[in-house]
């Protein structure tokens, strides 16, 4: 099984509503063993992530005020992805590309004052 990232804004009923999908794959954010083996990992952990660990046995949910924080994380390990990967047992460059699909759907988020859904 894959793990997706997808953009939600607030429904008028309170609810969420994702928002439509981008082309070519930009909703992917890994493998389910990515959770534990990459965004749950203690190397991450270590580097003081306070979203990405919680991947690790759970869904994460970026909710519309935490985005510029969650953002500020995405900053922070960026310098780190090779390692990480590394460490994973990942190629690099898949690693970027899921990060990457990851942050693009936070900046969208953002744009649209809604919130992220890691699942």
């Amino acid at each position: 099984m894959s793990l997706l990232v997808h953009t939600f804004v607030y429904g008028a009923d309170g609810g969420y509503d994702l928002l439509e999908d981008p082309e070519h794959g930009r909703t992917l954010a890994g493998f389910e063993s990515t959770r534990t083996r990459l965004w749950g990992s203690e190397a991450l952990r270590a580097l003081d992530a306070r979203f990405f660990p919680l991947l690790d046995g759970d869904d994460l949910y970026v909710e519309r005020d935490e985005i510029d924080d969650f953002l500020a994380e995405c900053e922070a390990i960026r310098p780190y992805l090779d390692r990480l990967a590394g460490q994973g047992g990942y190629d690099p460059d898949y690693v970027a590309q899921r990060f990457d699909n990851i942050v693009a759907a936070a900046l969208r988020a953002k744009a649209e004052g809604g919130g992220i859904v890691v699942w």
